[in-house]
């Protein structure tokens, strides 16, 4: 309590202080400008008046692209479990957005930006979309907001939570300040054991929380993949190619991989690459790149340029790199070669295909050490290894096809994560409200 009091004095002196230059701020960001007063709650009351009373409503919190992938096994789950219930997806961020607009438009009854956490500003939330379960997905934890779903006997549980050991030490840093955070669910439902250790060390109570396993896993699965939208351009790849699908890579790799990209299309001339960035607006800059060094190059986003003549797809449209994955022959997840953490290799496992990645993958640590540990993927110590895996897994289809089935069994071994977690979402909901 004395923490949240402090907490929001500086968050008022901020405001007086820097309540100008922010404002200013947040009118020329187009990454701000116009999601603020949305933020705040306007437009809130309007968004769910017309639905019915007297029904179960279920708040999903996701805070951007990344988090809603991984919630949309859960999210599907609920509605297939609770048809008559109401589920709201909130995120942080615009990308997230968009994103949970894309895959979870049929499931989700509204879609809403998470509050600024101001405590009249979260109140007016939680009053008005009258929650009887929140459900936070991995992070993005906020006082007040927390502290306002534990006084109105909301309950709370976090999913698919982890700790990471540079967290883990922060958090045991200033222990004062997350502690009473993680204390206010009801139930912490993290991904390993592991993750449950450092709760405990951290002075949460054995009863809150538990491990359920990686919603990622069951994200990943074909019969969890959301419907592709109508109208959309077909993905058709050039027939009798060799594609290697490259995905969500980061500032700086596209140019060391360029190098290795250059050496495998003369060996293979049948050689197709797919690149799609992390962040899509960086689509110009890899086709420019790419185009220098001789490549015949198109993006995703121009219309009417045939793909069939083409070497090299960057792909600058969101939601579809799992679409790609479908169509690969070989798969580099990207954010590895540079030190961004890595991302999910679930999802092309999931299809069956060869899964290679680099040296940094914190971020999906304990996936990665299960899948090496198994043969379901491989981890290349560089740009050098990675060439050399290339070659020899593009001269070799049954090799690729070996890789590929193990990938796949990888994934299918472990499913069932979102079952677990609707059994004790059921026990929450069905608990009397305090």
């Amino acid at each position: 309590m004395i923490i949240r009091f402090f907490y929001n004095v500086l968050q008022h002196l901020v405001i007086v202080v820097l309540g100008v230059p922010l404002a200013l701020f947040v009118a020329v960001t187009p990454r701000y400008r116009g999601r603020i007063l949305a933020r705040l709650g306007r437009g809130l009351h309007e968004q769910v008046a017309g639905l019915p009373s007297g029904r179960q409503r279920i708040w999903v919190h996701a805070l951007s692209v990344g988090e809603v992938s991984s919630v949309v096994s859960l999210v599907r789950g609920l509605r297939n479990h609770y048809p008559e219930a109401q589920i709201f997806l909130s995120t942080s961020t615009r990308s997230g957005g968009h994103y949970g607009r894309e895959v979870l438009a049929e499931v989700v009854d509204r879609f809403v930006d998470f509050p600024l956490d101001h405590f009249w500003v979260v109140r007016f939330f939680i009053r008005t979309l009258q929650p009887d379960l929140f459900v936070q997905v991995e992070t993005d934890f906020w006082p007040n907001f927390l502290a306002t779903l534990k006084q109105t006997g909301t309950p709370a549980i976090l999913v698919n939570g982890r700790i990471s050991a540079a967290s883990f030490r922060r958090f045991q840093r200033f222990a004062f300040f997350f502690a009473p955070l993680f204390d206010s669910f009801h139930l912490l439902s993290m991904q390993t054991a592991a993750d449950v250790d450092k709760m405990g060390a951290l002075g949460i109570a054995p009863a809150k929380v538990c491990a359920l396993g990686n919603l990622k896993i069951d994200a990943a699965l074909p019969s969890f993949r959301p419907r592709r939208r109508q109208g959309k351009d077909p993905l058709a790849l050039p027939e009798g190619k060799l594609i290697i699908v490259v995905g969500s890579t980061h500032p700086g790799e596209e140019k060391l991989l360029a190098p290795c990209f250059s050496k495998l299309r003369q060996e293979f001339p049948e050689l197709f690459l797919v690149i799609a960035p992390r962040n899509i607006q960086r689509g110009p800059e890899i086709a420019a790149l790419y185009g220098s060094l001789g490549f015949s190059v198109v993006r995703r986003s121009e219309k009417g340029v045939a793909w069939a003549d083409k070497e090299l797809l960057v792909v600058d449209s969101m939601g579809e790199l799992v679409d790609f994955y479908q169509l690969a022959d070989l798969v580099f997840v990207g954010g590895s070669l540079v030190p961004f953490g890595g991302h999910n290799p679930l999802e092309p496992a999931a299809f069956g295909k060869p899964v290679l990645f680099g040296p940094y993958t914190a971020d999906f640590a304990d996936i990665v050490s299960e899948m090496l540990a198994e043969e379901a993927a491989r981890q290349v110590k560089d740009v050098a290894d990675l060439c050399q895996a290339l070659q020899l897994l593009a001269a070799d289809q049954v090799a690729r096809q070996r890789a590929g089935q193990r990938a796949r069994a990888f994934v299918e071994e472990r499913q069932g994560v979102t079952a677990r977690h609707l059994q004790v979402i059921a026990t929450l909901l069905e608990a009397p409200r305090a």
